[in-house]
């Protein structure tokens, strides 16, 4: 075996472990030493010999440090936790425990060696190993955690905090020199070299501007641990066995390289530490310039050791195991220019990025007139893109040649513009639409002169012009001019003819023609805009910005009119199940049960436009549409079900419901069922029990609300058999309040119980309470609001075998346009009289009755309520699969395109798993899926999509949540 155990620098790659120590032994030692009486247990390590003591007064860890390790260092660590303790008293930290004689490290006689041992705090918990996903919460905190650490050991000095070590990364080159001739992969070798040196060079020229201080070392992902039930957010640093001088910035590129491997990590998520970091420990502009060549260099010699390992000792398995996410840290660290990667720092740190620029330049096209060439919006809002345009592979010539045949003389794309057309459906990753360059379709061959001084060189496509430190691209032209031909500004360089594709971009960098719109910005330090060589000068940009956005909302708009997510995403159009932000990214909307038929759905904007082009007014006119609408809403439901009140909301249609049903029976008592939201109105909220929309829901009810258990067949008081027992108990409720004097004027509740997380009512619940409360007097109301009008398949009442008094629906009615209805009885509307008079000014106005009806045709001519059956128990199917395989997913509720995935984290307690439910919507989101929380202990996935969802669709939502499931949140 060829062991190489020192470098050239005297650093030691490979540490002497301590014997073989029994757990008798360490029992033995902590005893005699410390005066612990404890059991002992083996815990894993690298180079020393750890233990786990338990005892009655707690459990602490034995260390026996391996032999290269000196007194000093052992000591400095030992007392740069209790420096770290009392600088950073909510950080949780390894305190060590004095022995017998007061000493922090105690000396061991043992198989003939002089050892030494420390008996440190165990920190319990569960450190953020493996490569599982991280939230941004967890990056945050992680991030933030090695900036406490590096403020507060900034004035931290003891003996023993120099010394030389591989994974100091001062030492790279020489650390690096001796690790390399162990990976036996010659490309491999070559391209960790060459990377690393490339990197280094900028590290070397930053060098003497980096602070040097005392850092922790090795503050990685294995090395923080979270507190049980703290939402997995790490709280504690373990393991100082690296504690060492070193560039202060170099602790964050540590904790940053360790993050590169877990699933969905890279550089652009890894920035949140970065800038976490940054708000705790600020670091300097030359520390925001040499951190990513220092992350490239710890991965170059995080893969460069394991194979020194595997070489000189082939069957560790611990090296062997981390080979395969050290390869992906190196790749991902790797994966961008040094440039483009350290633009992305920058501004992360609020340190600006030079971007590069043209020289003084002259124009490209010199005969083409600026004023005849159309600039093509391919932006997310664009309105040459409706009706689903975008997804159309031909859409860009196509729109191209449409704007030249109304007579401009050429077309121009946006730089850097995130194009709709460039993105697509169902990807789980960010789209690749931001385009480094210009295009320019033109209807005439025009003289392409150059518009500097420079080299020229012929291409596959075209020519390249080489000058000023830039290389512009220019594919579609044809030039006579020989390669290397050296040529002044205004110089001919031949002809462009069709499309002529430029960009401009350092000659040092290879810029690719496409990216990500998280890198777009980036990548301007590499890729000039060539706009101006074209119209003489930019364009102006019109990018929103998603936190500045929010800020202005914040702003203007009362703090409770809540929105999804923390960090939202800015949607600025919908087609179909899909929605889209304002860099082009597709979600999968699975969420949205107000837009029944899809978004944009053409025939409704049609149908809108023209009606508005005639008539909105308010809704006490005389004119067809209102009575068209009114007739097919009672045609929808039984006989006798046959006058209808046109509002604008759910909440408006149940508080006019409660106020029919006083009027119908005479009586003000209302009996609800609890866990229920019903609207927002003062009526509808004070008959809303679920203490997810109101905490003190049920503690506020006015004394004229009465409640009934929730029929929560899944986690409520009766379950299995014995779920009739709710129906008993509502009957029993009733009867009582009767008999006290106090009988039920209206009962109301969902007929599929939606709040809760689309969760059916026991059979026979329905029949039950609503012949009770009728027998004494009341009106019974269906609210439909939420789960009818087709999502179930059919009315939720229908699947109870019972009819109603009153049915309210809204929400799906109008496919996001305000609309709502009640629909009841000729008798029970008449009393109403008795009110006075019904009116509301938009509710089934002229636009909002042929909104109504259009719906209703596009649900019955698309077939979107057998859809809802049919691709719905598909979704539902695969859904219960996947329960199958992960044990978070306690059930799935639900019908049709009405469904619940409730998570426990124990099936037998059926503990919810609030925080996990949040975390896990928003890893969705970061795939591609909006869902959202409901049900009042928010563990339930509200799953009621637009109808005209289909089966790839359902399997692209099922493929994310298991890749979630599998990956982590």
């Amino acid at each position: 075996m060829n062991d190489v155990s020192t470098g050239s620098s005297g650093f030691s790659l490979v540490q002497p472990s301590p014997p073989e120590i029994s757990e008798t032994d360490a029992a033995s030692i902590a005893r005699e030493l410390f005066g612990i009486a404890a059991s002992a247990r083996t815990l894993g390590s690298h180079q020393d010999r750890n233990f786990l003591l338990e005892s009655e007064q707690g459990r602490v860890l034995l260390k026996i440090a391996n032999p290269g390790t000196s007194v000093e260092e052992l000591e400095a660590q030992s007392r740069a936790t209790e420096h770290l303790a009392a600088r950073e008293p909510t950080l949780r930290v390894p305190r060590t425990r004095a022995g017998l004689d007061g000493e922090l490290v105690q000396r061991v006689a043992f198989d003939g060696q002089t050892l030494h041992a420390r008996v440190l705090d165990f920190l319990e918990g569960d450190p953020l190993s493996g490569g599982r996903h991280l939230s941004a919460k967890h990056v945050d905190a992680i991030g933030s955690m090695a900036g406490r650490v590096a403020r507060a050991l900034a004035d931290f000095d003891e003996h023993g905090v120099e010394r030389p070590h591989q994974w100091d990364l001062r030492r790279a080159p020489a650390v690096l020199e001796a690790l390399l001739p162990h990976v036996g992969d010659v490309a491999l070798r070559a391209h960790l070299a060459e990377t690393a040196a490339a990197a280094w060079v900028v590290v070397d020229g930053l060098s003497a501007k980096l602070p040097v201080q005392v850092i922790h070392g090795d503050l990685t992902d294995d090395n923080v641990v979270a507190s049980r039930g703290s939402s997995g957010i790490p709280d504690g640093v373990i393991d100082f066995g690296d504690l060492n001088a070193g560039w202060a910035v170099g602790e964050l590129a540590i904790t940053v390289s360790s993050l590169l491997h877990h699933a969905g990590g890279g550089i652009v998520a890894s920035m949140r530490a970065v800038r976490a970091y940054h708000e705790v420990r600020p670091l300097s502009a030359a520390e925001a310039s040499a951190l990513w060549p220092l992350v490239v260099v710890r991965g170059a010699i995080l893969v460069a050791s394991a194979h020194h390992v595997l070489a000189t000792d082939p069957g560790n398995d611990y090296a062997s195991g981390n080979l395969e996410h050290e390869i992906t840290i190196f790749e991902r660290a790797s994966g961008l220019p040094l440039p483009v990667a350290t633009a992305l720092v920058r501004s992360a740190t609020g340190h600006e990025a030079r971007q590069v620029a043209l020289p003084e330049e002259r124009r490209l096209l010199p005969d083409l007139d600026p004023g005849s060439v159309a600039v093509l919006d391919l932006s997310p809002t664009s309105p040459l893109l409706h009706e689903g345009r975008w997804l159309d592979a031909n859409a860009e010539p196509e729109l191209a040649a449409s704007a030249i045949a109304a007579g401009a003389d050429a077309t121009l794309t946006r730089f850097a513009e995130p194009r709709l057309t460039r993105s697509r459906l169902r990807s789980t990753e960010e789209p690749e639409n931001c385009v480094l360059g210009i295009e320019l379709t033109l209807a005439a061959p025009h003289t392409v002169a150059a518009p500097w001084a420079g080299m020229m060189v012929p291409t596959a496509d075209g020519v390249e012009l080489r000058g000023n430190g830039l290389v512009l691209r220019l594919a579609g032209v044809t030039s006579e001019l020989a390669d290397g031909t050296t040529v002044s500004a205004g110089t001919p360089l031949g002809i462009a003819a069709g499309v002529l594709r430029v960009t401009a971009a350092r000659d040092d960098v290879e810029v690719p023609w496409i990216v990500a719109p998280s890198l777009a910005a980036a990548w301007r330090v590499a890729a000039a805009d060539p706009t101006a060589l074209i119209l003489g000068a930019p364009l102006p940009e019109h990018r929103t910005d998603a936190a500045a956005l929010i800020e202005r909302r914040r702003a203007t708009l009362a703090e409770v009119q809540e929105y999804y997510y923390e960090e939202p995403p800015v949607i600025v159009r919908g087609w179909k199940e899909w929605l889209v932000d304002a860099d082009g990214r597709v979600y999968l909307d699975v969420l949205n049960n107000v837009t029944s038929i899809g978004h944009a759905h053409p025939r409704l904007v049609q149908a809108v436009a023209a009606q508005w082009s005639l008539l909105n007014t308010n809704s006490r006119f005389n004119y067809p549409s209102i009575v068209d609408f009114a007739e097919r809403l009672a045609a929808l439901l039984p006989d006798g079900l046959d006058s209808v009140f046109l509002v604008n909301s759910g909440s408006e249609a149940v508080d006019l419901a409660l106020r029919l049903g006083r009027v119908g029976s005479g009586r003000r008592e209302v009996l609800a069922v609890r866990e229920a939201y019903h609207g927002w109105t003062d009526l509808s909220d004070s008959v809303s029990t679920s203490i997810a929309d109101n905490p003190d829901a049920l503690a506020t009810r006015p004394d004229w609300v009465h409640t009934v258990d929730a029929p929560n067949s899944y986690r409520g008081t009766h379950r299995g058999a014995e779920v009739g027992r709710y129906a008993e108990e509502a009957v029993a409720v009733v009867d009582g309040l009767a008999a006290s004097g106090t009988p039920v004027g209206t009962f109301i509740a969902e007929t599929f119980y939606g709040n809760a997380g689309g969760i059916e009512l026991p059979d026979g619940y329905l029949e039950a309470v609503y012949a009770v409360v009728r027998r004494h007097g009341g009106l019974v109301v269906a609210d439909e609001v939420q789960v009818g009008y087709g999502r179930l398949g059919d009315w939720g009442f229908e699947q109870q075998g019972v009819v109603p008094d009153i049915v309210t629906i809204a929400k799906a009615m109008g496919n996001g346009h305000p609309l709502g209805a009640v629909i009841t009885t000729r008798e029970i509307a008449d009393r109403y009289r008795s009110q006075g008079y019904f009116f509301s000014s938009a509710g089934g106005s002229p636009v909002s009755s042929v909104v109504g009806t259009t719906v209703l045709d596009v649900i019955r001519d698309e077939r979107l309520q057998e859809n809802a059956v049919e691709t719905g128990g598909y979704l539902k199917a695969r859904l219960a699969e996947l329960g199958e395989r992960h044990r978070l997913i306690g059930a799935v509720h639900g019908s049709g395109f009405y469904l619940g995935v409730e998570f426990v984290r124990d099936r037998e307690t059926l503990e919810p798993a609030t925080e996990e439910t949040t975390a896990i919507c928003d890893r969705l989101r970061e795939l591609g899926v909006i869902v959202q929380p409901t049900s009042d202990r928010q563990c339930v996935l509200k799953i009621k999509p637009p109808m005209c969802l289909t089966r790839a669709s359902a399997d692209f939502f099922v493929d994310a949540l298991d890749e979630v499931l599998t990956t982590g949140w």
